[in-house]
């Protein structure tokens, strides 16, 4: 038997909703439509947590649940990575990140009793050496295309990764020990309501 839902999840990215149910949350997805331009001189820790909270409060217009929200930033020397606009554009942003580290960003924002909480997470992952004939077979796989920074650690680049300081799930869209102190503090049931509710500990 399904479980009712207990959180709405602002967002349509499935990898979110994985980690999510990963820990037990029952979830409603209502995807919001935002705008996601950085605002000018903004800190790309202020710009994610924007993001987040404007996401669950757009979604909060929605649903009647708690409603999480979260963006997530690949930032190298300071400067936002979005998604590549195509080959060379990938290709350019691994060049770019290859052989050093970089870090990834997540802001979560969970509307709730509690009012808006947020958190945001610092990971920095290291990449090793890539050589372009790996370069020209990753974007052929097509996973780069609609990846922030183009690349999955989750996916056929974790061959990429080093090794990384911080959290792994905020590197693939949440931050699972955060997200789950901000998800109890709104009263919202882990486990699928298994695991006794209060403070963590």
């Amino acid at each position: 038997m399904t479980p009712d839902p207990v959180l709405c999840l602002a967002s349509a990215s499935p990898r979110r909703r994985d980690l999510l149910a990963s820990i037990g949350v029952a979830l409603e997805v209502r995807p919001v439509d935002i705008d996601e331009t950085p605002q000018s001189d903004e800190a790309p820790a202020d710009y994610v947590v924007r993001l987040a909270r404007e996401k669950a409060l757009a979604g909060a217009r929605l649903s009647a649940l708690p409603v999480l929200g979260s963006d997530t930033a690949v930032v190298c020397d300071a400067a936002i990575l979005g998604k590549p606009a195509g080959r060379e554009q990938a290709a350019a942003m691994l060049r770019g990140l290859a052989g050093r580290a970089h870090e990834v960003l997540t802001g979560v924002a969970v509307t709730g009793p509690a009012g808006l909480l947020t958190a945001c997470v610092t990971t920095r992952v290291f990449l090793r050496p890539i050589s372009d004939a790996e370069l020209a077979a990753y974007w052929a796989t097509g996973e780069p295309a609609d990846k922030a920074g183009g690349y999955a650690i989750q996916g056929l680049a974790a061959v990429f990764v080093e090794h990384i300081e911080g959290s792994h799930s905020a590197v693939v869209g949440l931050p699972l020990f955060e997200t789950a102190e901000l998800l109890v503090r709104q009263g919202v049931p882990l486990w699928n309501g298994a695991l006794p509710s209060g403070p963590m500990s």
